[in-house]
């Protein structure tokens, strides 16, 4: 097995686990969590084919990680800003619970 299909594989695995994480959960922070796992998988595909892609010194990988990065950590901020708000109108974390969009 050559190093980049080493590193597409635990990719996969590290997605699989945050999909299966963020469809399972009832908990509105486990699912984040499955989506910033599976966010983790893209960077971890992303720096594999620029490493051995076939012009590893154009740093063009090393760029749409950050970019990544920066996206996710806006999506936690906003997510968590979103929890924290239903949380106080609602009393829980639920996702099953919170069927309703009214205000």
């Amino acid at each position: 097995m050559n190093p980049l299909a080493g590193c597409l594989l635990v990719s996969a695995l590290l997605f699989s686990i945050g999909l299966g994480g963020a469809l399972t959960r009832r908990s509105a922070i486990l699912a984040l969590i499955g989506i910033e796992l599976m966010l983790n998988a893209a960077n971890l595909n992303f720096i594999a084919f620029w490493r051995y892609g076939p012009y590893p010194e154009a740093m063009t990988g090393i760029l749409f990680v950050i970019f990544s990065i920066a996206i996710a950590a806006a999506e936690a901020a906003v997510g968590l800003a979103l929890i924290l708000a239903v949380y106080r109108h609602f009393k829980t974390t639920d996702l099953s619970r919170l069927d309703s969009m009214k205000g």
